[in-house]
């Protein structure tokens, strides 16, 4: 089977590993997930991110994180871009997420980075999803 959008297949993997409670949760590898990973966890969403090898294919093993009560740190993650409509922002137009309290995960000329970043370094792109 493929999926026609992995990233929205990645966020969807967080997003039901999390409303399980789950410690972790693997997701098939590629370089733009392996950055999303990267800017989740230096944003403090998840706690870590390694490769592993799975039988056929590299995965990475993302480790969820959770406050106090078990409470999820990650609450929210909407996928913004889609193939089908691709969504571009300029360094201007970059959106506040939940009164800034979220990030905007931007796929610029520079790498992927949140929205802060991208904004900072003067650089817009390709919108690919929020989280809060």
């Amino acid at each position: 089977m493929t999926v026609s959008d992995p990233i929205a297949d990645m966020l969807t993997r967080i997003r039901n590993a999390v409303m399980a409670r789950h410690d972790s949760v693997l997701v098939p590898t590629s370089k733009v997930k392996l950055a999303i990973a990267k800017v989740l966890k230096e944003d403090g969403f998840i706690s870590d991110f390694d490769v592993v090898k799975d039988k056929a294919q590299r995965m990475i093993k993302i480790q969820l994180k959770y406050s106090g009560r078990n409470q999820p740190v990650l609450s929210g993650i909407k996928r913004v871009s889609k193939p089908g409509m691709r969504v571009y922002v300029g360094r201007g137009e970059i959106p506040r997420v939940a009164g800034g309290l979220g990030i905007a995960v931007v796929s610029t000329p520079k790498g992927v980075m949140t929205g802060l970043q991208a904004w900072r370094q003067g650089t817009g792109g390709e919108l690919l999803c929020y989280v809060w």
